[in-house]
């Protein structure tokens, strides 16, 4: 790694990868490096890198016995809430913050979401620094049967959408949770089982027509999120 802020982003299953985010990241001048658990990579024992990112993947966040490597990442998701290190939680990385911060995450937990999604921004999220200034009712993609049901004693609350309350939440000054996926584009949907669709009454495609049309404006918002994460990473350049 050069001397550039940078990034340990952790991979939770083959197709979850950082996505655009990654390269929103690298466009504010924020390296990232992927670890991937789900290949059987080892999750350092320490944080060295200036933030801390964890994907989705198809558990909770303490399945240890079927994704071994979570019990390390909970251990970096605590390092860093306990040094003030930016972190951004995603799907399960957030549900993981939650849990890791004294909240609580339950699986097949209320009604789920799959594909666009519309969100609706809380008061607190005028004065946050990734969130202020968002549309009042922007789409994210979802793709979740599990949820966060209490939000850590003390987290602000900043977004939520009509089937899931604890859409979008910050723990302390610069931890992020997000039960969307802001790095996620549309050409994901087809990827999806076809058959866990038909389950839950979802039409694969017609998921992927809807998302494909709202994702030019859902994309400037959350790069405009991104961008303001990088400069939070930016901003935490002493050593860890």
């Amino acid at each position: 790694m050069s001397g550039a802020a940078t990034v340990l982003v952790v991979q939770n299953s083959a197709q979850g990868g950082p996505g655009r985010w990654g390269g929103w990241l690298a466009e504010a001048g924020v390296e990232v490096e992927v670890v991937r658990g789900d290949t059987g990579a080892a999750v350092p024992p320490r944080l060295s890198h200036q933030a801390l990112v964890v994907l989705g993947g198809g558990y909770l966040p303490d399945d240890d016995e079927r994704a071994p490597w979570l019990a390390g990442t909970r251990e970096l998701m605590r390092q860093a809430l306990e040094d003030e290190v930016p972190v951004f939680g995603i799907c399960l990385g957030g549900q993981m913050l939650a849990q890791v911060a004294g909240g609580k995450v339950a699986g097949e937990q209320g009604e789920p979401e799959f594909g666009s999604t519309v969100l609706t921004m809380r008061p607190e999220a005028a004065h946050d620094p990734l969130f202020q200034g968002l549309p009042e009712h922007p789409t994210a993609l979802e793709n979740h049967v599990d949820a966060v049901v209490q939000l850590p004693p003390q987290a602000h609350w900043l977004a939520s959408s009509e089937r899931c309350p604890y859409q979008a939440f910050r723990v302390g000054q610069a931890a992020w949770g997000v039960q969307f996926h802001p790095e996620a584009t549309p050409e994901r949907i087809p990827e999806w089982s076809e058959e866990r669709m038909r389950r839950y009454g979802m039409d694969r495609a017609e998921l992927h027509r809807v998302a494909t049309e709202q994702d030019p404006a859902a994309a400037r918002v959350w790069r405009s999120v991104a961008l303001r994460f990088a400069a939070q990473v930016k901003g935490n350049r002493s050593p860890v």
